[in-house]
C-alpha cells in the first residue's frame, strides 16, 4: 500500500510539473520541479503514516490485539475443530 501510494504521488507530481513547466524545451527545469514535488509528496506521506501510527486509536488497537491474542487463538482453534468435524460428517460424492 505504501509503495503504491508513493508511486501515485510521483505520477501526480510528474503530471503537475509538466503542466506547470514554463517551457517544455527545458527538461532540466521539468526534472527539478518533479523532484521537488516528489520530495514534498514523500514528506507528506511519511508524516501522514507516522501520525496514523502514533494516534491514540492505533495504540489502543495494538494494545487490544496484544491483550486478546490468546482469545483469538482459542477461537481459531475452536473453528478449526468445528470445520474438521463438519468435514468428517460430509458424505463423499
Amino acid at each position: 500500500m505504501k509503495a503504491s501510494l508513493l508511486l501515485a504521488l510521483v505520477c501526480v507530481a510528474v503530471l503537475a510539473a509538466g503542466a506547470r513547466a514554463d517551457a517544455p524545451e527545458e527538461p532540466e527545469a521539468l526534472v527539478r520541479k518533479v523532484q521537488e514535488y516528489a520530495q514534498k509528496a514523500t514528506a507528506a506521506a511519511k508524516s501522514a503514516f507516522s501520525m496514523v501510527q502514533e494516534s491514540e486509536a492505533a495504540q489502543q488497537a495494538r494494545q487490544w490485539l496484544t491483550d486478546n491474542a490468546g482469545l483469538v487463538k482459542q477461537r481459531l482453534a475452536w473453528l478449526k475443530e468445528q470445520l474438521a468435524e463438519l468435514w468428517k460428517q460430509t458424505p463423499a460424492a
